[in-house]
């Protein structure tokens, strides 16, 4: 258990995807909590879920779009508004960054990551993502 683990109240949280065990809903901790929830929004499209439909970034309509800069910096400023949304009360907003590009011996591989510090705790988290 790390430092900031211990000074958290013990709250489980229901995991994603969602599964069940013989215990019942299975559940996960706060850090792998907020972690599955950048991962629900970069991989969610808008408009998939019904009650939400601005909810999401689309990871994957991005990979049949060219990869150049244009998109990238498109991409970056639509998956910040829609993490600052998710993340509210998680993450402290003004910490969010995202960087997206291609690795330049591999062009058709579009890379995210996203940074942010969780707001209770002050620890920043980063998280990449390839998106092929």
């Amino acid at each position: 258990m790390s430092q900031y683990e211990s000074t958290l109240p013990r709250v489980g949280y229901m995991a994603f995807p969602f599964r069940m065990t013989e215990n019942g809903a299975a559940q996960v901790a706060r850090f792998d909590h907020i972690r599955q929830q950048v991962e629900q929004v970069l991989f969610t499209s808008p408009g998939e879920r019904v009650f939400r439909p601005e909810y999401g970034f689309g990871a994957r309509q991005h990979v049949f779009e060219p990869n150049a800069v244009g998109l990238w910096e498109l991409a970056q400023n639509r998956l910040y508004g829609a993490l600052s949304e998710a993340l509210a009360g998680e993450v402290d907003p003004k910490t969010i960054r995202v960087d997206i590009g291609a690795p330049p011996d591999q062009p058709e591989v579009l890379m995210v990551q996203i940074s942010y510090t969780i707001a209770a705790l002050a620890r920043e988290e980063t998280h990449r993502f390839e998106v092929t």
